[in-house]
């Protein structure tokens, strides 16, 4: 007899773990799915191509309410859950109860929001979901109306470059002196700031901000140096926290987010936790790709088979058209540390390696991003370099035995690597399916809706 799983959440995470479940075992458990927001999973990451009118709402859609329906998943959408008992093995929203044999929480994160004063003035508001878009672009049709975005790191420039595409003035203000510190270095930081300014978006480096002006709606933003910015809205995206406190109401150990093991369990018996709401061995998640790793483990272990989560190396990429950067792995100066660089101001073109110990460890790169797999496989082999290191920096087509051709970079690629971090390990399956392999298995995970994942197998297929 199937048990009851009960999943709090219907994010990009806990997707990927039903899908992985019905994949193994559909008869296993009778699934339900409560989600504070009004609709079920989408694509979190193209919410950028929604907000500058590359894409709609419709074409990000991973499960629709018939993909639900037709796989007997009982949905409760615009139905926060408040409690949890333990001792009952029961959840309860406002309207509805459901019992569990197994529970997942997969509460995501929360934005962060620094309580500047007039913080609560209508017209701030996070970029984490459909409802901010929205909003974003009822003002933006506003003739003439002006933003700010507080926060330059790769949420708040993609928010940036969607406003700007819509025709409003735009300001970045950004506490750091350069863009996306985490993710790049001052050189790539300095080329992809000259091409968001020639977009016509102003970007203040260094800017602390004092407050938000306005009486009941937002004015304008004034920094610590008495400089100021009218705004129509306000936009903070400076982090995102574990939403911890529904585990922390049924007392469930909590740290910085909800505590797991190897397999996603927390200390409550038969609770588990999944996706950006969790704290494995002291780590926090905030990109897709551990996420999709934690989903295939937790889904094991809800079937029975021993699996362990193991962190896997991340990139970056911004999904801003016509500013292209891949980031991946450890790119800090050091004394023990070689860079290899290329740089072509005239170009706009940046890249560079950090090596050690004869192995690649960490790579930048702005303007020509092509070669961004490749090296990051590189970085995850850990594999001795030191035979085409004096070429590393020119990619395979001048390090593998076959004629320079700019699609060598991903026909050399294994199939089960994984592209632009957050598309999962499936490259290989979707080529497989293309070339014959079984469609209704493989081919959902890889398609225009995860950006471009589907365009560098296609090149593989094409080869």
């Amino acid at each position: 007899m199937a048990q009851n799983l009960v999943i709090i959440g219907a994010g990009m995470a806990s997707g990927r773990l039903i899908e992985n479940l019905l994949e193994q075992d559909p008869q296993a458990y009778k699934i339900t799915l409560f989600n504070a927001e009004p609709r079920g999973n989408y694509n979190r990451l193209m919410l950028s191509p929604v907000l500058s009118g590359e894409k709609n709402y419709e074409e990000i859609i991973t499960h629709s309410d018939a993909w639900y329906e037709d796989r007997g998943i009982t949905t409760y959408f615009g139905e926060p859950v408040l409690e949890i008992d333990q001792a009952a093995k029961f959840i309860r929203s406002a309207s509805n109860c459901a019992p569990y044999d197994k529970l997942v929480i997969a509460t995501g994160s929360a934005p962060v929001m620094i309580p500047f004063p007039g913080i609560n003035l209508e017209g701030v508001l996070p970029y984490r979901d459909l409802d901010n878009v929205n909003l974003m672009l009822d003002v933006a049709q506003k003739p003439q109306s002006k933003a700010v975005v507080i926060g330059g790191g790769v949420l708040g420039l993609e928010a940036a470059a969607g406003l700007n595409a819509r025709g409003m003035d735009v300001t970045v203000i950004h506490i750091s002196d350069h863009l996306m510190e985490r993710q790049l270095d001052s050189t790539a930081a300095g080329l992809l700031q000259k091409s968001l300014e020639a977009r016509g978006i102003t970007v203040h480096t260094q800017g602390a901000t004092k407050e938000i002006v306005g009486a009941e709606r937002v004015e304008a933003v004034k920094l610590e140096d008495g400089t100021i910015y009218p705004a129509d809205i306000v936009v903070m995206a400076v982090g995102i926290r574990p939403e911890t406190r529904l585990a922390k109401e049924a007392g469930i150990a909590t740290a910085r987010g909800i505590i797991v093991d190897d397999a996603l369990r927390t200390e409550a018996s038969d609770i588990y936790a999944l996706g950006e709401c969790v704290e494995h061995s002291g780590q926090l998640f905030g990109l897709v790709a551990p996420l999709y790793e934690q989903a295939k483990v937790l889904a094991n272990d809800l079937l029975g088979h021993r699996a362990v989560f193991t962190p896997i190396e991340l990139s970056t990429k911004l999904k801003v058209t016509g500013c292209d950067l891949f980031s991946a792995g450890d790119f800090a100066r050091g004394a023990d540390r070689d860079e290899i660089v290329y740089f072509d101001p005239i170009s706009g073109i940046y890249k560079r390696l950090n090596v050690q110990d004869n192995k690649l460890i960490g790579v930048v790169m702005y303007g020509d991003t092509v070669d961004g797999a490749w090296f990051l496989q590189k970085i995850k082999s850990g594999e001795d370099i030191s035979p085409i290191r004096e070429t590393l920096i020119f990619g395979p087509n001048f390090t593998l035995d076959a004629p320079p051709d700019p699609l060598v970079a991903v026909v050399a690629l294994p199939l089960d690597c994984t592209i632009n971090s957050y598309d999962g390990p499936y490259f290989g399956k979707y080529v497989s399916n293309q070339l014959g392999g079984d469609q209704i298995a493989y081919g959902k995970y890889v398609n225009p809706k995860f950006g471009k994942c589907s365009d560098m197998a296609g090149a593989v297929i094409n080869e």
